[in-house]
C-alpha cells in the first residue's frame, strides 16, 4: 500500500509512564522532546552510563526518575511506552522483542523499521499543536516544515482559541446546529487578509 499509514494521535503522557533506556545525547534529545510537549510526564530513564546533561534537564521535572544501571526486562513492569535510545544495536532489538511482547509500543532510535510510533515534529502555538511526519524518511524535511509554520501562524492565536472555546460552551442546540454556527464564525481564517 501507498503512502504514510501512520495514524497520528495525541497522548496523555502525564496520564501514562513513559521509560527511556539510554541517557548519552540520543536519550537527551528524546527526553527533551517529550518533556517540552508535556511537562509533567511520568518518565523513568535507564542507563549504565548517564552523561550530566540528562542529570541537569530531569532535575527540572520532578515526575522523571533516572536510574543507573543495564536494561532488564523487568524494568518494563508498569510502563506504557518505551523509548529505545542507546547505541547497542543489538540491545535496541533485545528491548523491542521484550516490549513487544508485553504489547507495549516501542520508539527505537533512528532506527524507523524498529519502531511502532515516531517522535515527529511539534509546531505548538498555546494550545493549537500539529505534528508533522515524514513516515521516518526524512527527519529533516520534518524539521524545516516546522521552521516553516512556526514563522507562518500568527502568535494571537491563542487568543482566538481561548475565544473559540468560550463559543463553542456558550452555544445551544444539536449538534449539526452548532457545528454550522461554528463553521460561520471560522470562515472567516479561509479569507485572504487585506494588506492594505
Amino acid at each position: 500500500m501507498e503512502g504514510n499509514q501512520l495514524f497520528p494521535v495525541f497522548i496523555k503522557l502525564n496520564e501514562l509512564h513513559t521509560l527511556v533506556i539510554g541517557a548519552g545525547p540520543v536519550g537527551l534529545e528524546k527526553l527533551t522532546a517529550v518533556l517540552n510537549n508535556c511537562t509533567r510526564a511520568r518518565i523513568t530513564v535507564v542507563a549504565q552510563n548517564i552523561i550530566p546533561e540528562v542529570r541537569e534537564f530531569a532535575a527540572n521535572y520532578p515526575a522523571v526518575t533516572i536510574i543507573q544501571k543495564s536494561f532488564e526486562p523487568a524494568d518494563l513492569d508498569g510502563v506504557n511506552i518505551v523509548i529505545a535510545a542507546t547505541n547497542d544495536n543489538v540491545l535496541n532489538e533485545e528491548i523491542k522483542l521484550n516490549a513487544n511482547q508485553r504489547n507495549l509500543l516501542v520508539n527505537v532510535a533512528d532506527k524507523p523499521d524498529l519502531c511502532d510510533f515516531y517522535l515527529g515534529s511539534i509546531v505548538q502555538k498555546g494550545d493549537l499543536k500539529i505534528a508533522i511526519s515524514t513516515n521516518g524518511k526524512s527527519p529533516t524535511i520534518a524539521k524545516r516544515l516546522k521552521e516553516v509554520l512556526m514563522e507562518s501562524l500568527p502568535n494571537g492565536l491563542a487568543i482566538t482559541l481561548k475565544q473559540m472555546q468560550v463559543l463553542r460552551n456558550m452555544l445551544k442546540g444539536d449538534f449539526n446546529s452548532k457545528v454550522e454556527r461554528l463553521n460561520q464564525v471560522t470562515e472567516i481564517l479561509m479569507k485572504p487578509l487585506d494588506n492594505k
